[in-house]
């Protein structure tokens, strides 16, 4: 049976710890902000992998942390791209194993992929201009999130025209220059994350949406990935579980 450990036990270590005894896992431990100082080497490596969503001021030092006890991690924590490049580099040196995702979900992931293939059709077709929006719960600490910056970046890879994107006001008349791609994000009750993509032109437009009923589908996600990733090395993503790039 492989023995997860989970860092941070708010919503989404809740959902996968109700998940793991159906999914063929052990938890062998659940640290959060409340007995942070059991995070110490002898007790992550009592995991084969750990699986950790945070905060992003939290999320660089629990994932260095594993990988300098040198367990595969797999991080779904958003908002800390900046030191995600260096907890990248910490992995390769120390030969460990680290998987971050901005979504979890296996739809979403599927998703990105129809994202990007729809993209690849537009950059020859200039007469439509792209949007994104955004809706999540109260409780989402970061604006845009992960997954619509995901989903922008995606844009602007296979789009050259587009250079950039811009959060704008919820519900305002804010124009933005051509090639920047106007970002909305909306937080309303316990909605577990919608993402919408809009392509308009003069005479119709084109929509892609992916809507989650549920927390249970990221969950699931995460712990896909934390069987996946056992017994390996290297930095990883959700493409690589799913074999879908």
């Amino acid at each position: 049976m492989l023995k997860i450990g989970l860092l941070g036990y708010g919503k989404m270590g809740k959902e996968i710890d109700r998940l793991a005894e159906t999914q063929g896992i052990d938890i062998v431990w659940r640290i959060s902000s409340k007995n942070l100082e059991d995070r110490n080497i002898e007790t992550i490596k009592e995991a084969d992998v750990v699986i950790e969503f945070t905060r992003p001021e939290a999320a660089f030092d629990n994932v260095k942390a594993c990988l300098e006890a040198g367990v595969p991690v797999i991080s779904g924590t958003t908002g800390w791209a900046e030191e995600l490049e260096k907890a990248k580099e910490i992995c390769q040196s120390n030969g460990g194993a680290l998987l971050w995702a901005s979504n979890f979900s296996i739809g979403v992931n599927l998703f990105f992929a129809l994202n990007r293939y729809l993209s690849s059709m537009m950059g020859n077709r200039p007469e439509y201009a792209a949007s994104l929006s955004e809706t999540h719960h109260i409780h989402k600490l970061d604006a845009p999130s992960g997954t619509a910056i995901s989903l922008v970046q995606d844009l602007i890879a296979h789009i050259s025209r587009l250079n950039s994107y811009k959060l704008v006001e919820t519900g305002g008349n804010e124009t933005v220059p051509d090639d920047t791609v106007p970002v909305t994000a909306h937080r309303l009750n316990e909605v577990p994350g919608t993402h919408q993509i809009n392509w308009q032109s003069s005479v119709d437009e084109i929509t892609i949406e992916h809507r989650a009923k549920s927390r249970e589908g990221f969950a699931m996600g995460a712990i896909t990935a934390a069987k996946w990733i056992a017994g390996k090395r290297g930095v990883f993503d959700m493409g690589d579980v799913l074999q879908i790039k």
